[in-house]
This record gives structure tokens, C-alpha cells and sequence, in this order.
């Protein structure tokens, strides 16, 4: 009695050519499109402008090298960039979903953001950063930081696929590992910077395609104060809960702050669960309690003589009927604004 198996391997040998050698294995990998690195890298250029478009780097690992007197942008989110030795360039990066890292690079001028950010062994650097994470250098001197400002249409889905949120963003927040005793190897550039003047916008025609703009009020990223010293002692905690339009909520309400001459320092975008609400909410985390499970809550902090008052109001007049926690006063405020941010920050490993 014959095998099965036998009968197959015999009904496979004869399907073969005559003559002919036995037909590769075809797999599910070899039928992937293969990725060329060259596609995904700059290397050893000296004064050139280029770039990537929005879709041509689609979230692969991009390296840069070896570059002098360049502008160099990434149009695009990217799985994490490395940066060496380049002298003397700008640098545009879209989101990356993990890590950039400059190593041996000087007198550089970047607008990026990422969820890690780490220098090495570098000297003379200008990032207007957006970090999902606390940025960190090594054995680096003159590092100078300030908030990510920057918009073009695909700017805002491209965060989506590199999986960050705009409300995330511990720019200022800066960690040494190799401080040097009555030095201090990095700071906050002025606060009336203007993007523009450090991180230039493209000259090609093809990189002109991209409708970029860097005003503060298109910013996708909120631009915030961060660790600066605060111009008043009174701050204001505002909690957005999950729902269709609470992205634009934000937006709307820290339109109205600001155009009010309000400040905002800080942004966290996070999850909650019910014994954290009852923390930092207090008597008052009751009336949250069923809409935190609908998904993670912004919290935003306003600063300025007033700013409790100003946007209860704004709260009241335009968001009238949306749920939202606002500070009662200025003396609950402030503790509002810690216990929220100290546990937002032992949420995420901050």
C-alpha cells in the first residue's frame, strides 16, 4: 500500500521540467518589497539642500552622516535617525517613533521631534524639540533648546503613525549626564526666537511642495513655556476628558488663553484610572469617574495673574455643557497643577 507523502513527492517530481532543476520555495518574506538603504540615508554631501517627501520614508530607520553646510528635511516619520559627524546644517526630522541621536555633530541648527532625544560628544547645537521623553546629552557643551513649532498639512497624521502625541512634549526638561561644576552645558534659547531665522524653510522647488509654516498659532505641537521662570504666582490646571472633539477643545481653549495674554507652560496627554482621579481631583472625582474610561485625558496649565478666573470664563462661555476639571482658585491651583503633573510624570517613568 502506497504512502500519501510518497504519492506527492512522486506527482511533484514529475510536474518538474525535463532537464530542469527543481523550482525555488517561494515565501510570504520574498514577495516583500525589498527596501534599498541609500533610499533612507544621507551621506558625505557638503553644501546641498535635500530632502524627503510626506510617504517616502513611511516609517523606516533613517541615518544621516558625514553632511557639512547642508539643509537637510524629512518630510516624513521615520522609525528612529541617527545623526553623525555633520558640521554646519540644518535639519528638518518629522516625527520618529523612537529615538534620534546625535553623535560628534557641531554647530547644527534642528526642529524635530521623537519620543527619545540624545546628544553625544557634540558642541554648538540649536533643537526646537518636541520629546516624549526627558531629552538627555553626554559630553556636550552649548546645547541650546526650544519649543517645537512647525506645521504642514500631513504633519498631524504623521504623528499619529509614529504613535506620539502632541500634548507630550518635555522640551525644556533637560537631563546632563556629564555635568561640569559651575557650567552649565546647555540652555533655553530667548523665547522670542523665531523658527524661521534658525531652521530656514526649504528652497527647492520640490521641498517648496510642502505647505510649511512655522507661526506659533499652527503649530501642531502647542508651544509651550516649559521650565522658564513663570511671570506670575498664579497658574490654572485645566483637565480635558475623552471625547470626539477633545483635541480640538484644546486647541480652541489655549487660542483663547493666549490671545487673552495668558501663558501655557505645559501640556500631558495621559491615562487615568480611578484611584488617580480621587489624587488629584479630590472630592470632585466623582462627577469624572464614568468618563474616564473612554480613553486618555489632557491636561493643560495655564499661568498669569488671573488666569483661574479667565478661564473659568472662557470655559463657561464657549465650552458650556462639555465636562472639563478647572482649578476653583488661586490658592487650590497650584496644588491642582503639582499632584496632576507629579502623577502624570510617575505614569510615564518621567
Amino acid at each position: 500500500m502506497g504512502c500519501f507523502f510518497s504519492n506527492r513527492r512522486k506527482a511533484e517530481k514529475e510536474s518538474q521540467p525535463e532537464g530542469g532543476e527543481e523550482r525555488p520555495k517561494q515565501y510570504s518574506w520574498d514577495q516583500r518589497e525589498k527596501v534599498n538603504p541609500k533610499d533612507y540615508m544621507f551621506s558625505g554631501l557638503k553644501d546641498e539642500t535635500v530632502g524627503r517627501l510626506p510617504g517616502q520614508v513611511a516609517g523606516q530607520q533613517f541615518l544621516i552622516q558625514d553632511c557639512e553646510n547642508c539643509n537637510i528635511y524629512v518630510f516624513d516619520h521615520s522609525a528612529t535617525i541617527t545623526i553623525d559627524d555633520c558640521t554646519n546644517c540644518v535639519i528638518f526630522l518629522g516625527p520618529v517613533k523612537g529615538s534620534v541621536f546625535f553623535r560628534n555633530c557641531r554647530d547644527c541648527k534642528c526642529t524635530l521631534a521623537c519620543q527619545q532625544f540624545r546628544v553625544r560628544d557634540c558642541r554648538k547645537l540649536e533643537v526646537f524639540l518636541c520629546c516624549a521623553t526627558q531629552p538627555i546629552i553626554e559630553s556636550s557643551t552649548n546645547i541650546k533648546f526650544g519649543c517645537f513649532q512647525w506645521y504642514y498639512p500631513e504633519l498631524a497624521f504623521q504623528f499619529k503613525d509614529a504613535g506620539l502625541s502632541i500634548f507630550n512634549n518635555t522640551w525644556s526638561n533637560i537631563h546632563d549626564f556629564t555635568p561640569v561644576s559651575g557650567e552649565l552645558n546647555w540652555s533655553l534659547l530667548p523665547e522670542n526666537a523665531v523658527v524661521q531665522d534658525h531652521v530656514p524653510l526649504p528652497t527647492t522647488e520640490e521641498l517648496k511642495a510642502v505647505r510649511v509654516s512655522t507661526e506659533a498659532n499652527r503649530s501642531i505641537v502647542p508651544v509651550s513655556r516649559g521650565q522658564r521662570q513663570k511671570n506670575s504666582d498664579e497658574s490654572c490646571l485645566v483637565v480635558l476628558f475623552a471625547g470626539d472633539y477633545t483635541i480640538a477643545n484644546a486647541r480652541k481653549l489655549i487660542d483663547e488663553m493666549v490671545g487673552k495674554g495668558f501663558f501655557l507652560v505645559q501640556t500631558k496627554e495621559v491615562s487615568m484610572k480611578a484611584e488617580d482621579a480621587q489624587r488629584v481631583f479630590g472630592e470632585k472625582a466623582p462627577d469624572f469617574l464614568p468618563l474616564l474610561n473612554k480613553g486618555p485625558v489632557i491636561a493643560l496649565e495655564f499661568n498669569g495673574d488671573g488666569a483661574v478666573e479667565g478661564c473659568q470664563l472662557i470655559v463657561n462661555e464657549i465650552f458650556n455643557g462639555t465636562k472639563m476639571f478647572v482649578s476653583e482658585s488661586k490658592e487650590t491651583a497650584s496644588g491642582d497643577v503639582d499632584s496632576f503633573y507629579n502623577f502624570a510624570d510617575i505614569q510615564m517613568g518621567i
